[in-house]
């Protein structure tokens, strides 16, 4: 071996052990953030999302690592969540409302956000459009403007005395005003009359519930929420208490004892985006992901519930019942 040799090999070296080093690197694992304003207990639809991981091959703490983040029903505790997210430089960051997805895009325009139950993305300017999002935000959306109207319409089905119908929504939530307007223009076509009962702080439920009390409803209504689901049992246990026939907008209300509830598969949702985390983990860019609206709704209903009320279900309501609960 030449001098010329040697110097070739043995100064190549460093670099061949760097390579040979690097390809024993073990694959870097994706680390996904979970942001929501829920109570981890309360949010049983989020196993949908670890399901859709787990039909897509992921394995907890072999492939993926979640970090999750639940805001115990407290919205003013997201933005430093989603603050302490982005320091840890997670891959992707998963959220279940408008105002989750708002902290996580504060905390930085670099991490993809993938909602999984948002109202209106378009009207809380999270997004351009739900065809293309144009920015770090993409996922589904939970808006569908027959919904208010419908949810009306199974309560009139079994209480169609009820000629007041009082609502809580938050006003907080950006697709909140935008809900309540379309459950005004339902109720006008039923010759219903509306009372708005305006909550923002769990904080503040208990004097929102008895501002309904006071203008003694005939039934209760409540719009979609994160923090109304939170709170589901304080709602439903007044329900009772105030013998109110209500309707709610997730399976969860009616599971927890009240009386009706009609809406989006939250745990659908959830599992649908697991597949936008993947698409995003293999490179898809969110601006490029268009958003998706619900497909699937549940109807479900407490015949125990009914039965402490004094109400009958109409059969007919009983067979589109996608769960009934005995």
């Amino acid at each position: 071996m030449n001098r010329r040799d040697a110097v070739v090999l043995f100064g190549g070296a460093p670099l061949a052990w760097q390579l040979v080093a690097r390809a024993q690197e073990p694959p870097k694992i994706p680390r996904v953030g979970i942001l929501t304003v829920s109570v981890a207990s309360s949010m049983p639809a989020f196993e949908g999302f670890r399901q859709g991981l787990r039909d897509l091959g992921y394995v907890e703490g072999q492939n993926i690592v979640l970090e999750l983040r639940f805001a115990q029903g407290r919205p003013e505790r997201l933005a430093a969540m989603a603050v302490e997210l982005a320091q840890m430089k997670v891959d992707v960051i998963v959220v279940e409302s408008a105002q989750a997805a708002r902290a996580a895009a504060d905390a930085s325009r670099a991490i993809p956000v993938v909602m999984a139950v948002v109202g209106d993305p378009v009207r809380a300017g999270l997004v351009a459009s739900l065809a293309r999002p144009g920015g770090n935000i993409t996922g589904l959306s939970t808006l569908s403007p027959e919904l208010s109207g419908k949810r009306l319409q199974l309560l009139k089905e079994i209480v169609p005395q009820a000629m007041r119908v009082a609502v809580i929504w938050n006003d907080s939530n950006p697709a909140a005003a935008g809900n309540l307007a379309e459950t005004r223009t339902a109720a006008r076509s039923m010759g219903v009359e509306i009372r708005s009962v305006e909550v923002r702080k769990a904080s503040d439920l208990d004097l929102a519930l008895e501002a309904v009390a006071a203008t003694r409803p005939g039934a209760l209504l409540t719009l979609t929420n994160g923090m109304f689901l939170a709170n589901r049992t304080r709602i439903v246990e007044f329900a009772a208490r105030s013998r109110l026939p209500a309707i709610f907008p997730d399976r969860e209300f009616a599971q927890a004892g009240g009386l009706m509830a009609y809406g989006p598969s939250l745990t659908a949702n959830f599992h649908r985006a697991a597949f936008y985390v993947d698409k995003i983990l293999k490179g898809a860019k969110p601006a490029d992901l268009p958003i998706e609206q619900p497909t699937k709704f549940e109807l479900v209903i407490n015949l125990k519930t009914a039965r402490a009320l004094g109400i009958t279900i109409p059969q007919s309501l009983l067979l589109r019942a996608d769960e009934v609960i005995r």
